[in-house]
């Protein structure tokens, strides 16, 4: 039997930048940790409420499942914040950031941790600690949350202390300087992934528009770490938008789109381009394949279609099929324009696959033979090789065979 390890996120950041809510990009929160099996200990959002539950801590994932089911509860009934924190503490080892645009943030149970705040009228930054027990960022204040310890085994053991303070000092100043909260976020993790090593995808969201980084950073397998923070994490061109993910990314030069230089972006730049909301943001949700890698390279070939050709359905459809034939999508067939359910008003995009049946990574051939003759013929020749072999290895006794008589 395999066994899974238990993991708590290390590093927990919630950012509130516009207490009203009006911009897009008002609030955001993420998770990582040097630790593997970071899809046990990320977040859990509600898209409806627009609100965030971070776990972590030195418990057992049963008891932070617990922790948090405990606290959505508590939310569910309008409780604060700090109330639905504060639960935290009823539970050994665990901790919870909980928080939204609307309701401020809190942080319970075990942790190390500055509560950072910017007064909007003079612009002053404070940055205060808080170990353990209930922290809160007190609701309609602009601010942050940052969490952060060292995981045992990380080569950079010991960083934690001087890293989370700068670390919500530059937070701070950039709440001060106007950045949205999804690029203070992203450039947070960044720091904390260079300067602590507590590296590893988690991931964020857009607590206000209701976008989440999904699993882009989060471990394949069990028992692995997830994407690191701060290592390439693919290429981009600037000219259409296209862009591909490492590893495959080490194959492109040029982007195959449109012939453009490609821009290498590292993961935590990767987690605040997926979150924040743009004018030239297009909204792709993928139906019918579960395959890896292909929801978020659809996206990225839809965002290039449209930033190229606008909201056509032939041309993304058109420019999905150029990415089969040229081996970045796999596992689905082609699509036609009836497969794209375009929505230029809300900037949204539908794309419907259809999965290929099998282990099959590329669609059949468009020949002008049968597919079911190439079969038997593929079957005669299996057939003749297997003959070809036997009359090999049984050749010399042939030949001895036909001499003595």
């Amino acid at each position: 039997m395999m066994t899974m390890s238990s993991v708590a996120a290390t590093c927990n950041i919630i950012i509130i930048t516009d207490p009203t809510g009006e911009d897009p990009n008002g609030a955001a929160a993420g998770s990582m940790s040097f630790a593997e099996n970071m899809f046990q200990s990320t977040f859990l959002m509600s898209k409806d409420n627009h609100f965030a539950v971070l776990s972590g801590g030195t418990g057992s994932s049963d008891v932070r499942l617990d922790s948090i089911v405990a606290a959505v509860a508590n939310l569910e009934n309008n409780a604060s914040a700090a109330s639905a924190a504060s639960i935290a503490s009823s539970y050994d080892g665990a901790r919870l950031v909980v928080g939204g645009p609307f309701m401020g943030a809190a942080i319970g149970g075990s942790f190390d941790a500055y509560v950072i705040t910017v007064n909007g009228n003079d612009s002053d930054i404070t940055v205060t600690p808080y170990s353990s027990g209930v922290a809160t960022l007190q609701p309609g204040q602009k601010g942050a949350i940052i969490h952060l310890r060292n995981t045992n085994g990380n080569p950079m053991y010991g960083t934690a202390d001087y890293v989370r303070k700068e670390t919500a000092m530059n937070i701070g100043k950039m709440i001060r300087d106007g950045y949205p909260a999804t690029t203070i976020l992203s450039e947070a993790m960044g720091e904390v992934a260079r300067d602590s090593g507590e590296k590893y995808g988690g991931g964020g969201v857009n607590l206000v528009s209701g976008i989440s980084t999904s699993d882009m950073f989060t471990p394949t397998e069990m028992n692995s770490t997830g994407y690191p923070m701060d290592e390439a994490y693919s290429k981009v061109c600037d000219d259409c938008g296209w862009g591909v993910g490492y590893p495959a990314a080490e194959a492109y030069d040029k982007c195959p789109v449109c012939g453009g230089d490609l821009k290498i972006v590292y993961a935590y730049e990767a987690l605040g381009n997926a979150i924040t909301v743009r004018p030239d943001s297009v909204s792709v949700s993928v139906y019918g394949s579960g395959k890896s890698g292909v929801a978020s390279t659809t996206r990225e070939i839809v965002q290039a279609s449209v930033n190229k050709y606008g909201y056509d359905a032939s041309s993304i459809a058109g420019s999905i099929n150029k990415g089969i034939n040229n081996g970045l999508l796999m596992g689905v067939d082609y699509v036609e324009p009836k497969d794209i359910n375009v929505k230029q008003d809300s900037k949204a995009v539908g794309v419907y696959y259809t999965a290929l049946p099998g282990d099959r990574s590329s669609p059949s051939w468009d020949l002008p033979v049968d597919e079911n003759i190439l079969n038997i013929l593929g079957s005669i020749q299996t057939a003749v090789g297997i003959v070809l072999i036997l009359l090999v290895i049984f050749r010399s006794r042939l030949l001895k065979s036909f001499q003595n008589r």
